[in-house]
């Protein structure tokens, strides 16, 4: 099969194409491999802080750290994409992810770890940007929103059983599996080496954009998470902030099609809507580190806390149907401004859960928070999609999915942060802030915004 351009004329079709719906199951199982590696990871954290001799807030890092490599990897895997096409970076993220869910899992000290890690969250971030990529580029229409929100939901429902299936496979052989199973996503490589045919336009790549964005995000979740981490993260925290931040606006300015494209980042629909939906997987991240830490605090065993997991499971199997109907009726900007108020709903019901020990108000806020998932994730990449130029779209993409996933690592820094001085409900109920402002954000669009 020949090359796929850019152009929706050579979008295959059903005889010659990737089936649409097989594609996006592929895809959104790796999307759920990579979320697993937070879900499936989070119900043993108590075990690994015990086998390693570090406390559980300490043990808290491996989620941030990966949180943060997989937020800042992903506009560069889309700026790589945009240059030479999706199936190498695709192909070789996945590789990536599996050495580092191997190498985590063979780690001796906490410092080797980390760095591995990191390893996982730099090939992770090629899954969510590039899958969204393969799929613009291969459909349009309603088959476009079908596969998108297929899968979100297929990632949602990995993501949710991740838990379940980390406690058990913990419970069998220790939180060394658990934190190895994404590296069974290497089984995908040959099927998407044959059909994620999408080429490049030959572009450079901003080095330089892209190391002044990872000091910036790097630098917010050091002083987000310092509270638990000491004086030390934050005065690094803050410095970081202080050269980065400058350090990305000069970079825009000077080279405006860069890692962060000014067409991009000054786009209303694409800031707006970004914006906006980062603070559904803030609250996602927020909850499959809290929640686990809370129960496990009263007792509950990786098993039993991932059991908890299934019926939010269950539910994000409806996912896509709800996202690619929502995505027809409403449109991406009103779909979005359904799964930002799911969100704060459901952590509030968590927030209240876990001061009062309520854990059917946990689980509820599970339930919710699947949902707002797989409609938020699919609604921000087709307001994106449409909002930018197809030869671009990979980069949007990449912009938008770094400050989706940055929302990610913000969640899991304020539980991590917070959590040991305030306690899982109050760090929780402060991301609340997240949605609402989500829910601003959208409101007080411009009026010369396309409505959609």
């Amino acid at each position: 099969m020949p090359p796929l351009p850019r152009t929706a004329s050579a979008r295959p079709d059903a005889a010659t194409g990737p089936s649409p719906g097989v594609l996006a199951v592929v895809l959104g199982l790796l999307f759920g491999l990579a979320g697993t590696s937070t879900s499936g990871v989070t119900v043993a954290l108590p075990q690994l802080a015990g086998e390693l001799g570090i406390s559980t807030a300490e043990a808290a890092w491996v989620i941030s750290v990966y949180a943060v490599a997989l937020a800042v990897s992903t506009p560069l895997q889309g700026r790589i994409a945009d240059a030479v096409g999706v199936r190498g970076p695709l192909c070789t993220g996945i590789a990536l992810l599996a050495a580092g869910a191997i190498g985590a899992a063979l780690a001796p000290n906490i410092a080797v770890l980390l760095t591995a890690r990191v390893v996982q969250g730099i090939g992770a971030a090629a899954i969510p940007v590039l899958a969204t990529t393969l799929i613009s580029a291969c459909y349009d229409g309603h088959a476009r929103g079908a596969a998108l929100g297929r899968l979100a939901g297929t990632g949602a429902v990995l993501s949710a059983l991740g838990p379940l299936v980390g406690g058990a496979v913990e419970g069998l052989g220790g939180w060394r599996w658990a934190i190895a199973l994404p590296a069974v996503g290497l089984l995908a490589v040959p099927y998407l080496w044959r059909v994620a045919r999408v080429p490049g336009d030959g572009a450079r790549i901003d080095l330089l954009g892209a190391l002044a964005v990872a000091v910036a995000a790097t630098g917010l979740v050091l002083t987000i998470q310092s509270p638990s981490a000491g004086l030390g993260a934050a005065l690094t925290g803050v410095a970081l902030i202080v050269v980065g931040v400058p350090a990305v606006v000069l970079r825009v300015r000077s080279r405006p099609d860069g890692f962060l494209p000014r067409s991009v980042v000054t786009n209303p629909v694409v800031v707006r809507s970004a914006l906006a939906a980062a603070a559904v997987p803030a609250s996602w991240f927020a909850l499959l580190l809290g929640i686990p830490i809370a129960l496990a605090a009263r007792g509950w065993t990786p098993l039993t806390i991932g059991l908890l997991m299934v019926p939010a499971a269950a539910v994000g199997l409806f996912s896509p149907r709800l996202a690619a109907t929502l995505l027809d009726r409403l449109g991406p900007r009103r779909t979005l401004l359904v799964a930002c108020p799911t969100t704060a709903v459901g952590l509030i019901l968590a927030a209240v859960g876990a001061w009062y020990d309520v854990t059917a108000l946990l689980l509820v806020a599970v339930v919710l928070n699947t949902v707002a998932f797989g409609i938020g994730q699919p609604a921000m990449t087709a307001a994106v999609g449409g909002a930018v130029p197809a030869e671009r779209r990979g980069g949007a993409l990449g912009v938008a999915t770094l400050a989706f996933l940055t929302g990610a690592g913000i969640g899991a820094a304020v539980v991590g942060g917070l959590a040991a001085p305030l306690g899982i409900g109050t760090a929780v109920a402060v991301l609340v802030l997240l949605p609402i402002l989500g829910v601003t954000l959208l409101l007080g669009r411009n009026r010369t915004e396309h409505p959609a």
